[in-house]
């Protein structure tokens, strides 16, 4: 399997912990390197995306992830062991998921929204 920066082997664990606020400071510690990785980028907004979405900040979910949609297309199928055809899959059900008529919802109210399908994500032999 190829080396990748460490910080993209934690990405992976947080990411599968459900935490995605880590892993959007993983994902920008290594893109602000290299600002022109879409890839990184992809998966930092897609994090994002999903951290919105559990606080209620339904507009910025959608923002994201449609982001990450663009961002990681030229990447599929498969990029640095990530198969992005499950990737992919899992922000098109997203944002298929996310209601087109919420922009924001409360703290309180969160568990009115639809659940996301859960998404683990681990890396492949090239």
């Amino acid at each position: 399997m190829d080396d990748y920066p460490l910080e993209y082997y934690e990405f992976f664990v947080k990411f599968n912990e459900g935490d995605y606020y880590s892993c959007h400071d993983l994902l920008e510690e290594m893109w602000m390197t290299d600002k022109g990785n879409l890839f990184l980028k992809g998966l930092l907004q897609m994090s994002v995306a999903i951290y919105h979405y559990g606080y209620g900040n339904v507009k910025g979910a959608r923002s994201m992830m449609q982001t990450a949609h663009e961002y990681l297309q030229s990447y599929r199928p498969k990029h640095w062991g990530l198969d992005l055809e499950k990737v992919y899959l899992f922000v098109e059900q997203a944002l298929s998921i996310f209601p087109i008529d919420i922009d924001r919802l409360s703290y309180e109210e969160i568990n009115k929204l639809p659940k996301l399908p859960k998404l683990y994500l681990y890396l492949e032999d090239c």
